[in-house]
């Protein structure tokens, strides 16, 4: 392992770009589970009933029953060591592109200044009816919020399943998965699509490839990754330790 960390370290030290694809694992040490693991909200509710765009025009009162409890998940947690370490590169003079398939925005609240939320936000609304926005921290927890204009309940700015992903997120997204000098994967196995396309668009353009997860990935030997296992946090440590 120490040797890995060398060499990934040494490869960021000499990056002046560098490219972060995170995923779930990023913040479970912020208190957020993986709603795809064993005991997560997709196993209380079926994604493809409650997180869908055809349910939520059908019956959005049903939603929200899965959009509260969610809402309580990720209320009031805070970036983690991961998150904050990678503001800590741009401190270093670096220029760092974080695309995240997190709804959680906290990669925003540890200040990055670039960050493409791949899969949208949680904490803002729009009105599928008149397009009215607003933020889920103007409404109480218990209420589901509803547009002043259209009296429709809000929908979260989140990419549900049967919605397409923001074509401009896609395009600079690609852009800055083969215009870096390393590119990074924490917290995720890409095994989401078109998400999951992002690391062998760097593959293909021959930039080394850093990966920090738990476990090794169908990454990990296919695109000859740095992989180094452990969590977010101790390993981005480890990471700015060499970098010191």
């Amino acid at each position: 392992m120490n040797r890995k960390i060398i060499k990934a370290a040494e490869l960021i030290k000499n990056a002046d770009k560098i490219t972060v694809l995170t995923g779930a694992g990023i913040s479970v040490e912020s208190g957020i589970p993986d709603f795809r693991s064993k005991g997560g909200l997709w196993e209380k509710y079926d994604p493809f009933v409650y997180a869908h765009i055809d349910s939520f025009h059908r019956d959005p009162y049903r939603v929200w029953e899965m959009l509260k409890e969610m809402n309580q998940i990720l209320n009031g947690k805070k970036p983690n060591y991961a998150h904050i370490a990678l503001k800590q590169l741009e401190d270093k003079g670096k220029e760092v592109v974080i695309i995240t398939q997190n709804i959680d925005s906290l990669h925003s609240l540890a200040g990055s200044s670039i960050v493409y939320e791949y899969h949208g936000v949680w904490d803002k609304l729009i009105c599928v009816k008149c397009g009215k926005r607003d933020e889920i921290k103007n409404f109480p927890l218990n209420r589901i919020p509803h547009c002043e204009k259209c009296n429709f309940p809000y929908k979260p700015e989140v990419v549900f399943f049967g919605e397409p992903i923001d074509p401009y997120i896609m395009s600079v997204s690609n852009e800055a998965a083969k215009n870096c000098d390393v590119f990074m994967v924490i917290g995720t196995s890409a095994q989401v699509y078109p998400a999951a396309y992002l690391p062998n668009v760097a593959f293909n353009a021959n930039i080394p490839i850093i990966e920090i997860n738990l476990e090794e990935t169908p990454l990990t030997s296919s695109l000859n990754t740095i992989h180094l296992k452990g969590k977010a946090s101790e390993i981005m440590k480890l990471l700015m330790e060499h970098l010191d």
